[in-house]
């Protein structure tokens, strides 16, 4: 994600969009993803050869995304402003589900729905929404951070939050170059191809978005040199997901919401934004810590973004 953000912030010999382009791993793969481990499974394979298939498919799919950026001026007759809209709407409505599920307390929770779960979720988005309409700028810029630090201490005040000991894990961990190894299967590679393909069509929209709310044209030569180096940006972060063994990532739409709400829309912040999550990456203790936030925080955190 690191990696793939600066790529775009930076746009190095073209490539990417030179916007903030926060990348992460999208959940629209997880079918597609999850089909090509089963062909595995079924021909009696070990968890490292479902892997190896995954991450195999997985990279050449992301050569799909590439060859696309190239014709996405031509692309632009099919992909209108009206499918763009339409794909950017969905994926909206989509991930609210996700938000207000973990506002009731995540999927599968033996309290989901509780009274307790729903009055913590909607504390965290009125503190984000009433920081947001703060005069101080800093305020405004902190709102979500601040939102899910508030929320969490409620939560260990209400007793939501109990802390766990942290895992015995390393200092830094460095990733390791197809380290389950690499294989590829045609069956297994045209569904994963084909949400390439979707997410090309998302991205398109995302970038759209993004231009407006950073004030850039979102019509003629460099609006399409825009979408050009961006769809290229996240085939190229694709590629390295999968070389290090991480899922297929793209332009989170989210990250708009973010722009909208902070008024932040310059890709210097984008640099610093890439820096720090590559720094995240090699510091697993941090993840351990953040996975302990209750999902209800989390839930009135993102359905605001969402």
């Amino acid at each position: 994600s690191g990696i793939g953000t600066f790529i775009q912030a930076r746009r190095p010999f073209g490539i990417g969009a030179g916007m903030i382009c926060l990348q992460g791993t999208s959940f629209a793969f997880l079918g597609a993803v999850l089909s090509a481990g089963f062909i595995v499974k079924q021909r009696g394979g070990s968890p490292e050869d479902i892997l190896a298939m995954i991450f195999g498919v997985c990279f050449f799919g992301a050569l799909v995304q590439i060859l696309l950026s190239r014709f996405i001026g031509q692309l632009r007759r099919v992909i209108t402003p009206l499918v763009t809209g339409i794909v950017i709407t969905l994926i909206g409505v989509s991930l609210i589900k996700v938000g207000i599920t973990d506002l009731g307390g995540g999927f599968h929770a033996p309290d989901f729905g509780a009274p307790g779960n729903l009055a913590l979720g909607a504390f965290v988005l009125v503190v984000i929404f009433l920081l947001n309409r703060s005069a101080a700028t800093w305020l405004r810029l902190s709102a979500i951070i601040i939102g899910l630090a508030v929320g969490s201490l409620a939560a260990w005040f209400s007793g939501k939050l109990v802390i766990q000991p942290l895992p015995d894990l390393p200092l830094i961990s460095v990733p390791v170059p197809f380290k389950f190894g690499f294989a590829f299967d045609w069956t297994a590679f045209l569904p994963v191809a084909l949400i390439y393909l979707i997410s090309t069509l998302e991205t398109v929209g995302d970038l759209t978005a993004n231009c407006m709310l950073s004030r850039q044209p979102i019509s003629g030569p460099s609006y399409i040199d825009r979408l050009k180096g961006g769809v290229l940006g996240d085939g190229v972060s694709g590629l390295v997901a999968a070389t290090f063994s991480a899922f297929p990532n793209t332009t989170f739409a989210q990250n708009n919401g973010v722009i909208q709400l902070t008024g932040v829309a310059s890709r210097y912040v984008g640099l610093y934004i890439g820096v720090v999550l590559m720094l995240l990456g090699l510091l697993p203790i941090i993840g351990a810590v953040l996975q302990q936030i209750p999902k209800p925080v989390l839930g009135g955190a993102t359905l605001v973004m969402f």
